[in-house]
């Protein structure tokens, strides 16, 4: 059996790293030039379902390093007003962090992926590629994000849906003024127009230093606080002018390289097409709102499912099952993540528990 994935996320990436330790012959095809063409991402939580997909498809030697290159989130979330007055605190919450960007090197390790190859179309089970080659295999699968090309050919009925929210995402690097902003889980501080959440990231180990032990390039990526100011004003400096000193510095402290303004979109699986040798995983198929802190995780939970039902099945039957559990939990995770978003727009935190 052979499988060409189509995208070099971290939903693909796990895929292919589950095939190989099953001993099928699996292949990544990227349309970016290179893994540091543009900004990947930033921190996300990783909850069980995430964390165990990803210790059943890595290799055993790569578990340390998974460990090494996480950080605990616990505590209460806690909303400030702008001069840092608390205004409300919502129950306590634990999961696992990990910067989105270290975690893909980790998932690369080994993986046979071939960047700068734009796909654009498939003809049975070939996938073929803007610069005239192509690849022949048993399943193809679209796990190339929001955007997805496969689906535009498999399921073109199935669109992005604008929510409408637009934010602006930053990091800057840890430091012990600005830990004092996070005191537990995360926290947010507002004016009741605009909202600044923030989240840390602080790894168990440096990535680097982790990785070399293991013969595995790291970014060298420091510890840091994760914030998404929403709505998304023009200027984020702008926007917090009359703050509290130490949110302004850390707002304009940030690393300009690793922040982003983002439109909200969420693709929701809304119909079955016809199965058969072409299917789609994560974003491709089921892209949610980040507020519901669980794209990233049902990536991964594809990856694994796939996997073990190809190990398990002829593809025919592994793809059926897995277009059946897969769309259902899909439209749940994007569901869940819509409804979850008013709790991060301005006036609205804290409405729930």
């Amino acid at each position: 059996m052979k499988v060409a994935v189509i995208g070099a996320g971290l939903g693909g990436l796990c895929l292919a790293q589950g095939l190989r330790e099953a001993g099928i012959d699996v292949e990544v095809f990227e349309r970016d030039p290179g893994v540091h063409a543009r900004f990947q991402g930033y921190r996300i939580g990783l909850a069980d379902i995430g964390r165990d997909a990803l210790l059943a498809c890595l290799p055993a030697r790569l578990h340390p390093l998974l460990d090494a290159v996480t950080g605990t989130l616990s505590g209460r979330r806690v909303f400030f007003d702008t001069q840092l007055r608390q205004l409300r605190e919502l129950p306590p919450m634990t999961a696992t962090a990990v910067d989105r960007h270290v975690l893909r090197h980790v998932l690369l390790d080994g993986v046979d992926v071939h960047f700068g190859k734009e796909f654009t179309g498939y003809r049975g089970t070939r996938a073929e590629f803007a610069d005239g080659t192509h690849v022949d295999a048993d399943l193809i699968v679209g796990a190339d994000g929001i955007a997805s090309a496969v689906r535009a050919q498999l399921a073109p009925d199935i669109r992005p849906t604008d929510t409408g929210v637009r934010c602006v995402i930053g990091r800057t690097t840890l430091t012990r003024e600005y830990e004092m902003l996070v005191p537990g889980f995360g926290s947010g501080v507002s004016d009741g127009k605009v909202q600044l959440m923030l989240g840390l990231m602080r790894f168990r180990r440096p990535p680097r230093e982790a990785g070399r032990e293991l013969g595995v390039d790291l970014p060298d990526t420091p510890d840091y606080v994760r914030w998404v100011l929403l709505p998304a004003p023009e200027a984020p400096g702008k926007a917090v002018e009359g703050w509290h000193p130490r949110v302004r510095a850390l707002v304009e402290a940030t690393d300009p390289a690793h922040s982003a303004w983002l439109s909200i979109s969420v693709v929701r699986p809304e119909r079955r097409w016809s199965p058969g040798r072409v299917t789609l995983l994560g974003d491709a198929i089921h892209a949610t709102s980040p507020s519901g802190g669980n794209g990233a995780n049902a990536a991964l939970h594809d990856a694994r499912l796939l996997r073990d039902l190809l190990v398990q099945r002829d593809v025919p039957e592994a793809v059926e099952e897995y277009e059946t559990q897969m769309l259902a939990y899909g439209a749940e995770a994007v569901d869940h993540s819509v409804a979850m978003l008013d709790q991060f727009l301005p006036g609205r935190a804290g409405r729930r528990s």
